[in-house]
């Protein structure tokens, strides 16, 4: 069996893993079930498609989206892996053909949807050798997810059928409870691996009450700012999708529409096009999921607010997947919420959708590190502000607010952390509500110790410990406080802590108020904490690590000319070849060349992101346009 260091260096041209893979890697070789949360961009791919090449077989990877089997086949085929997608987009001679190399052996992976997996399982798949079965997208399984998928309920009874194979789930995004039920419904027996969700290659900026025209023009800024790069304008309706596609092309860019009510056709037509770079800017709808699996996106705006923290992690996450720099912006308004509480009012899970807007809201509206929110949000605490969110660059006036976490913290542990947020705020002022009598709380030493915060500031106080990630809340436990490590350093008088100024007049464009009454009807905030079974075995780890710098520069300066030169060649290629331009080098491998410079084979493969197999096809090619460059 050929070494995972070995085949990761063949095939995708580098030198080493980035935090878990490798872990994970050797337990699906070692014939184990695992569960992989790893955020878009985090090299969740790796994790199934390198135990694939080591191993004897097929691997079967299930993915819901016939887009995303596409541009997953069509990178293995550049990277010359032989792979394959079983789908309803092909005709019944390409599935023919596709059978019979599995049966031949000559596939190592084949891209199946869950109905196509399910309707194999008693005819192809019970006649090959599988080597793994890889659950992609796995959120999709779970009626708690963000993107629920009836089809992927069947998925369980993979182990029944087949004993001796390891089954792997896949996701970038799925909080506490969507992870207990995806490991549930597929019978996993295996561990559970989660990476750091930080990326620190985006930056995060949100704008409040934007009008369409000063939409309109901030985009177009943006745009002028990212000369000729890829972006995605995420939209709440098909209208605005179009509207701001027409906009944008008014203004003399290369945009297009993306929506459900479009016709296949088009749909495809525009999904290619946007991948081999002729149409700069994709405006989409929210609700329909891209499934483009393009690493050079260098910018994501949301026109309107996302209806749940878990779809616009994921949605932004579609930006700089190749580790480079890249920006994304939120803009919301009141009209937002009002739509998107409509639509949590009348989907089948009220509360929690109710609830999941609510967090966006709060995410949206916060006055501390956003990045620290969105870690937190993911069971992930980080101690220090990221100073690349629009906060952290222009912060809030903060004061020291120790005391009053400690007090607030103390308060839910003397209740032996088994209080809610209401009953918290009661404790602290003083108040002898049903609760406080009923559970003898007005005896706690804590009881009274902040009368001299209003209700409503306490409320903020504790969201800004929330978001700072002091506190979790489980609103699968009945909605109690618990402590996490980061607060426990507070309480025990190991760090301060800097909480933001209330400004009560934050939201008077909403309700010429305060902050509280433009917020939806109140539902207890979601949290995320992990089990004690995935503490053991999980780690935590930062995807910007030493063996993927964030950065382009490996030695010297970058020249832009030969950027550009570059990039002019590897359109011309994959324009002959039929590849998408970032498949056949990345935006981040031509930085690299630009300013490396190699003039040798042998230095060309050196370069992070160049495997055996590129360097053969394309070396020569490009280390000729370097040298003439050179010459001029």
């Amino acid at each position: 069996m050929m070494d995972p260091k070995e085949i990761l260096k063949k095939y995708y041209g580098y030198d080493s893993f980035r935090p878990n893979q490798m872990e994970i890697i050797n337990e699906v070789i070692q014939n184990h079930d695992c569960f992989v949360l790893m955020p878009t961009g985090g090299g969740k791919s790796l994790c199934y498609q390198i135990p694939a090449l080591a191993l004897p077989g097929t691997a079967v990877i299930v993915s819901p989206l016939i887009s995303l089997m596409h541009d997953q086949v069509e990178a293995l085929k550049a990277n010359g892996i032989p792979a394959e997608a079983l789908n309803s987009g092909n005709d019944p001679e390409q599935d023919m053909i596709i059978r019979r190399r599995c049966m031949a052996g000559d596939l190592k992976m084949v891209y199946v949807s869950p109905e196509k997996l399910i309707k194999e399982i008693p005819y192809l798949f019970a006649n090959i050798k599988i080597s793994l079965f890889a659950i992609d997208e796995a959120h999709c399984i779970s009626q708690w997810g963000h993107d629920f998928r009836p089809e992927y309920s069947q998925l369980g009874i993979l182990h029944n059928s087949f004993h001796d194979t390891p089954v792997m789930a896949l996701t970038a995004t799925a909080d506490k409870i969507t992870r207990k039920d995806i490991i549930r419904q597929l019978h996993l027996n295996g561990k559970t691996f989660i990476s750091s969700f930080d990326r620190p290659n985006l930056s995060l900026s949100v704008k409040r009450g934007f009008r369409k025209k000063e939409k309109q023009q901030y985009i177009y800024n943006l745009i002028k700012r990212h000369p000729g790069e890829a972006g995605i304008i995420y939209c709440l309706s098909r209208k605005t999708a179009e509207t701001t596609a027409k906009d944008l092309q008014n203004m003399g860019i290369i945009a297009a529409p993306y929506h459900a009510g479009l016709s296949n056709a088009l749909r495809n037509s525009i999904q290619e096009r946007f991948k081999t770079d002729e149409i700069q800017v994709v405006c989409a709808t929210i609700a329909f999921g891209m499934g483009i699996d393009k690493s050079n996106v260098r910018w994501i705006v949301h026109y309107n607010m996302p209806k749940s923290i878990e779809s616009f992690y994921q949605e932004i996450g579609r930006a700089g997947r190749d580790g480079a720099p890249s920006e994304t912006v939120l803009f919301y308004s009141l009209a937002d919420i009002i739509q998107l509480r409509k639509f949590a009012n009348e989907s089948g899970q009220q509360e929690v959708n109710l609830e999941k807007l609510k967090r966006m809201q709060e995410y949206a509206e916060a006055q501390v590190c956003r990045r620290r929110i969105l870690l937190n949000y993911f069971g992930e605490q980080m101690d220090h502000d990221c100073m690349h969110c629009d906060v952290c660059k222009n912060p809030p006036k903060k004061f020291d607010g120790t005391e009053i976490v400690q007090k607030a913290l103390s308060a839910i542990m003397r209740t032996q952390q088994t209080c809610r947020i209401g009953t918290c705020i009661e404790i602290l002022r003083g108040i002898r509500s049903d609760t406080v009598i009923r559970k003898g709380y007005y005896d706690l030493p804590t009881f009274g110790v902040g009368k001299n915060i209003s209700s409503k500031d306490w409320q903020d106080y504790i969201l800004q410990m929330l978001q700072m990630g002091f506190i979790e809340i489980a609103y699968d436990q009945h909605n109690i406080m618990t402590v996490t490590p980061l607060g426990w350093k507070i309480l025990k008088g190991e760090d301060k802590v800097q909480l933001a100024e209330i400004d009560t007049n934050i939201n008077e464009e909403y309700s010429g108020n305060t902050k509280r009454s433009a917020q939806v009807p109140h539902v207890h905030l979601n949290a995320i904490q992990l089990s004690q079974n995935e503490i053991q075995y999980s780690t935590i780890a930062s995807s910007a690590d030493k063996n993927h710098p964030v950065q382009f520069s490996e030695t010297g300066e970058e020249d832009t000319g030969l950027f550009q030169q570059l990039r002019k060649l590897r359109l011309d290629l994959s324009r002959k070849q039929g590849f998408p331009a970032y498949m056949i080098l990345s935006d981040k491998v031509l930085h690299n060349l630009a300013t490396v410079k190699p003039t040798t084979l042998l230095q060309f493969g050196m370069v992070g992101g160049i495997g055996d197999f590129k360097k053969e096809r394309y070396g020569k090619l490009f280390i000729n346009e370097i040298k003439l460059y050179l010459k001029k």
